[in-house]
């Protein structure tokens, strides 16, 4: 018999996270069965491949189970779980970058300007393989360069498509400081790899 979807979410986690703690298998497995679509659909939407995200859902199973012994409440059971699926998503190192050129390419000047996707699309098969080579070792040195906090708001914001309210509920931060994170990452990446742009407009 279905609950309330409301309730079901809120005081039904609520009981099974306690008898999870007290080593209750079943309640886990509850936890597991109530969330595990969403864990996926996050996973499967940062690395666009469907053996990837389930290796990103198999960790971030794993990490809950490890964790949860722990868990104090100071936070909805929902908001956590999605806040552990950004980080193993975030360091897992396969995941697509196609998403980070189209965000990059967003807000440049001029709508003849080329982007970075236009020149992927363009290239024949072997430049193309190897550009995108320098460019995927490129981004991933510049997205590294950015702190935690300002990597988790533009992948957030740009690879997810979350707004800015609720970046700041994930990451129990200000929405202001949300802004602050996203408008830096964006600056610092544009800068640091302004050089690519340069020599595809050439």
């Amino acid at each position: 018999m279905m609950s309330d979807g409301r309730e079901l979410n809120e005081s039904s986690d609520h009981q099974l996270i306690l008898r999870a703690q007290r080593g209750d298998r079943q309640a886990f497995e509850g936890l597991v069965q109530r969330y595990d679509r969403k864990v996926l659909a996050i996973a499967l939407s940062f690395t666009r491949n469907s053996e990837d995200a389930k290796d990103v859902y198999q960790e971030v199973f794993m990490r809950v189970h490890r964790a949860l012994p722990d868990f104090q409440f100071r936070a909805k059971f929902s908001t956590w779980l999605h806040r552990v699926t950004t980080n193993v998503c975030l360091t897992y190192t396969s995941r697509s970058k196609a998403h980070l050129y189209d965000s990059l390419d967003e807000g440049r000047a001029g709508p003849d300007s080329p982007t970075l996707g236009d020149t992927l699309e363009s290239s024949d098969r072997t430049e193309e393989r190897l550009f995108r080579s320098e460019i995927s070792h490129q981004v991933r040195n510049a997205m590294h360069r950015l702190s935690p906090q300002q990597r988790m708001v533009f992948t957030l914001r740009h690879m997810r498509g979350h707004k800015l309210r609720e970046i700041a509920e994930i990451m129990n931060c200000a929405e202001g400081t949300v802004k602050k994170y996203l408008f830096t990452a964006n600056q610092r990446l544009r800068d640091e790899l302004r050089p690519l742009y340069s020599d595809v407009s050439r």
